[in-house]
């Protein structure tokens, strides 16, 4: 039975010292497609990693604090040219200023007052000219709206702002219960906002490159060229851009945009080093293509076989053929080894000799019965057919005669058999001239009857037959079943014990 292949062994590395560099380089590989995934997605999620905070629900205000995860904003944002938005920025440093006023006992209620105004002056501003816009975050200042609703009772977001920064809202309810609704549910959303500058190009400003070029490419292009040296020296006929064509999977290591296909060339370095064995993702992401696409195959490649089986048939010139199967003929034929005779002097010393003696009780039975009933019609007649003494000497006698006709045709197949057997030029000279004769005879007698249309039609008519019983019964179903029948041939025959994959001493090289 099959084996999978990802449980086959792998041949060993001819160096310790290319094996342990392949490693490294996937290790790094691996480190750069890390790298490269946090790039991509920094700052979509960068409230996450501001915050440090998972949202169960999104459209709650429960938070599920991460806080053992270190703030990493402050390095990461001046390399993506993130900086604090001057209109929200200015809103977080006054509140504070409130917040320090607001909890010193001995403070001026006039400046109190004074600084609950210009607070809610802000508020208004940020709800006029929705700065959130910027970082495409227009959202967060419906959420923030819609909380100063809910708390303050009120349809419009800067009355509610008003009425929960006024000394009166303040006198009923208490300073630290208002603290604690801002510090949780509005001013987080207001950090959450930024400025990204804009570099010559008319872009957000990227510095990423810059680490990527100098860290990962620099070692992905030394190992791109010591790989394209091994294939070279392997394989001197070939040219440099064939050599480079076999390498083009190695292409997104060293492309600045499209940075996500390097999972394919990182992949195939995992697997080539030996460490991982991806070979059975591959399989199951095989399979679900094949599951999909099988249908359609199959259906294309049985009408495509088909059809062509119908435009061999309704040739004319199936005569012709037939005389070119003639050994004198024949191009492909040699004088020395003439396949077909050899097959008859093969087959029927086996078909004379051996198998023909085993039927003998058969051929006594079938030649019995029709000598039986041959004698029964034309030897006896009629009213004698009725005496039981006579029929049975009539069965004993055809019984005799087929026993002594089989024996004797035994005996003579078994010499005929024999004597075929024994390889003699003259008689395959023979054979051959039987087999050119029988040739020449089919091609005649189709030239001059109708057989030959007749039956082209016929078996053109079968194959449309074929065609609509065939394709209907080709089903996802059944595609199923054949892949399920795979599974009983590869992996279920596979040893324990069995998966464990060996480095390869030179990784295969994708043909282009």
């Amino acid at each position: 039975m099959a084996r999978p292949r990802w449980q086959r062994p792998l041949p060993r590395s001819t160096g310790l010292g290319a094996l342990a560099w392949d490693r490294f380089v996937a290790i790094w590989a691996t480190v750069n497609l890390v790298w490269v995934a946090f790039d991509l997605t920094y700052v979509p999620l960068r409230t996450f990693w501001l915050q440090r905070n998972l949202y169960p629900i999104p459209s709650a205000p429960l938070a599920v604090p991460l806080t053992f995860i270190p703030d990493i904003t402050p390095w990461v944002d001046p390399i993506k040219g993130i900086e604090p938005h001057r209109e929200t920025d200015t809103f977080l440093q006054q509140f504070e200023e409130l917040e320090r006023v607001m909890a010193n006992p001995a403070a001026d209620p006039a400046l109190q007052k004074r600084l609950l105004e210009r607070q809610a002056e802000l508020m208004a501003q940020m709800i006029d000219s929705n700065p959130f816009l910027a970082s495409d975050r227009a959202g967060t200042l419906e959420k923030i709206k819609n909380r100063l609703r809910q708390r303050a009772d009120r349809d419009s977001a800067k009355d509610s702002a008003r009425r929960l920064l006024s000394p009166e809202w303040l006198e009923r309810q208490s300073w630290q219960g208002e603290l604690r609704f801002w510090q949780e549910q509005v001013l987080p959303l207001v950090e959450t906002n930024y400025w990204r500058s804009i570099d010559e190009n008319g872009r957000p400003t990227d510095h990423f490159w810059r680490i990527d070029l100098l860290l990962f490419q620099s070692v992905f292009l030394l190992d791109i060229l010591q790989r394209l040296i091994r294939i070279k020296r392997r394989l001197p006929a070939l040219r440099w851009h064939e050599v480079l064509l076999r390498r083009w999977t190695d292409l997104p290591l060293l492309l600045p945009f499209w940075r996500w296909l390097r999972i394919v060339p990182v992949a195939e370095r995992l697997q080539t080093s030996g460490l991982a064995n991806l070979e059975p993702l591959r399989a199951v992401v095989s399979r679900g293509v094949v599951a999909l696409l099988a249908v359609e195959l199959f259906e294309v490649l049985a009408l495509q076989l088909l059809d062509g089986v119908q435009g061999l048939i309704r040739s004319r010139q199936w005569p012709q053929r037939i005389r070119a199967l003639r050994s004198h003929q024949s191009v492909t034929s040699s004088s020395e080894e003439r396949e077909l005779a050899e097959l008859v002097r093969i087959w029927a010393p086996l078909l004379l000799a051996e198998v023909a003696p085993r039927l003998a009780p058969e051929l006594q039975g079938v030649l019995g019965y029709t000598l039986r009933q041959s004698l029964d019609r034309t030897v006896v007649p009629p009213p004698l057919r009725q005496l039981k003494p006579l029929l049975q000497v009539e069965s004993g006698l055809s019984r005799q005669l087929a026993a002594g006709m089989v024996d004797s045709l035994l005996e003579l197949s078994r010499s005929a058999g024999q004597r075929l057997a024994q390889r003699d030029d003259a008689q395959l000279d023979l054979l051959q001239r039987f087999v050119d004769r029988f040739w020449d005879e089919l091609a005649l007698a189709l030239e001059r009857g109708p057989a030959l249309e007749r039956s082209q039609d016929l078996l053109c008519a079968l194959l449309e037959q074929l065609k609509g019983t065939y394709l209907s019964q080709i089903s996802r179903a059944g595609i199923e079943t054949l892949l399920r029948e795979l599974d009983a041939l590869t992996v279920a025959a596979a040893p324990k014990g069995s998966t464990s994959v060996t480095p390869e001493a030179e990784p295969p090289t994708p043909q282009a």
